[in-house]
């Protein structure tokens, strides 16, 4: 009787419980992969608070360099856009 039942078990794991185990865990990476809206949504409001961070920077280096000639402040935004060509 033992010997029916291991090949049957080894073929019922072969054949049923591997794909499943592979299949499972592949969908689950890919559902793990897409943005949902509200990733979408603190993506955005992650780019407006560095942006707003970005402008405050940009501002303080142009009133500390007004203050101190020697000081050369780091490239504006808009001198690191151009760099990069957008």
């Amino acid at each position: 009787m033992e010997d029916i039942i291991t090949p049957i078990g080894v073929c019922a794991i072969l054949f049923v419980g591997l794909p499943w185990v592979i299949l499972h865990y592949v969908t689950r990476w890919k559902t793990a992969a897409t943005l949902t809206s509200d990733d979408e949504a603190l993506l955005e409001e992650l780019y407006q608070l560095a942006r707003k961070l970005d402008e405050r920077m940009d501002t303080v280096e142009r009133l500390v360099s007004a203050d101190h000639p020697e000081f050369r402040p780091a490239l504006s935004t808009s001198d690191r856009l151009e760099r990069i060509g957008q």
